[in-house]
């Protein structure tokens, strides 16, 4: 690669932070004005039993504190595309055709699932503070896990729809394996699971800071990915992702300013499925996404163990609240999951490379 392309491909990442820091204000100013953050705390646990030192931990109904700040991460990515998408139409420069990172093969898909996940979470979150009429029926407010579940299940066939007759992808690398050719209908129910698995890691969302690190982390190794496999468009918008991550972290380092919320972990769990298999690494999902699928484990863990022994193995689930519940102040959980997800990002990498 030379030094040009370097430049084309990380350009992009510089502007989507500085629109990312930008749009805040104004974001800002709307979110309180229109009081953007749960009305109710949280009294019952997802089984409906007394969610009695979550209440504790999180008492939503003293502290304001908005929802919605994921909007700066999908909304600086979706501007910086745009522009440069229209810039390199409207004066056929070559500077701008390569800082063009849309391209129907590469992050047609990608940016698609960002928005849409961005809108489908913005009305989620919307439902949770009460904005419509209507309340959410979900027990911490918002859409029913039903209707998301549809909604995600509907994404994950369209997507497959897309890997498989437009791309014409019927395998992925394994390591150690090499690349394994699928059934398609196999391949169908693995991106179904995969995209479920990961759409649930947005429970990771609930520590100041934390989500966004490792959000970061994992993009960014995606983001080197794509470069050794010479996929340059999806590796600008690895990074442009990442930087809009930056932009909404600069405000939600402790104490944060806001909640990055649905509409923020919505868009990234739902794209980061899609990138990982349009660079063929979603056999490294795993590795490189540790902290989410271990944060979703810890709940399942929870669940099970309630209904099956009858007692809990954690104080409180996720994780990152049974941290908190046995003293750990949240910025030290958050600064440790970060730490993890980093060694969790270089070894995926390394992963991709046998």
């Amino acid at each position: 690669m030379n030094t040009f392309n370097l430049f084309v491909i990380l350009l992009p990442s510089i502007l989507t932070f500085l629109i990312g820091i930008f749009i805040s204000y104004p974001l800002t100013s709307w979110l309180y004005k229109n009081k953007i953050w749960k009305k109710k705390n949280v009294h019952l646990t997802i089984d409906g039993k007394p969610a009695e030192i979550s209440s504790r931990l999180h008492n939503d109904e003293n502290v304001k504190t908005p929802r919605m700040g994921g909007l700066i991460i999908w909304v600086s990515v979706l501007a910086t595309a745009s522009l440069f998408y229209l810039l390199a139409r409207l004066t056929g420069l070559e500077l701008f055709e390569k800082l063009d990172f849309t391209s129907r093969s590469q992050t047609w898909l990608p940016l698609a699932s960002l928005l849409f996940g961005g809108v489908l979470g913005a009305i989620d979150d919307l439902s949770v503070v009460e904005y419509f009429k209507s309340k959410g029926s979900y027990i911490g407010g918002g859409l029913s896990l039903k209707i998301r579940l549809l909604f995600v299940f509907l994404i994950s066939l369209f997507v497959g729809y897309w890997f498989i007759y437009k791309l014409g992808m019927n395998s992925f690398t394994i390591p150690f394996l090499g690349s394994v050719v699928f059934p398609v209908w196999s391949l169908w129910i693995i991106l179904v699971v995969i995209m479920m698995a990961t759409y649930a890691g947005g429970v990771i969302d609930g520590v100041d800071g934390l989500s966004g690190g490792v959000m970061m982390s994992i993009y960014s190794a995606y983001g080197v990915i794509a470069l050794i496999g010479y996929q340059y468009n999806i590796a600008a918008l690895c990074f442009a992702i990442a930087s809009g991550i930056l932009a909404f972290l600069w405000f939600n380092i402790p104490p944060a300013r806001f909640y990055c919320s649905e509409t923020g972990m919505t868009a990234l769990l739902l794209t980061l499925v899609v990138i990982a298999y349009l660079v063929d690494g979603v056999a490294y999902l795993p590795f490189i996404a540790f902290p989410l699928y271990m944060t979703v484990a810890s709940v399942v863990i929870q669940l099970l163990s309630k209904k099956i022994r009858g007692k809990k193995v954690f104080l409180v689930a996720p994780i990152h609240h049974h941290f908190e519940a046995i003293g750990w102040p949240s910025y030290k959980v958050a600064m440790r999951y970060w730490i993890l997800a980093y060694f969790c990002a270089i070894f995926g990498v390394l992963l991709s490379l046998i």
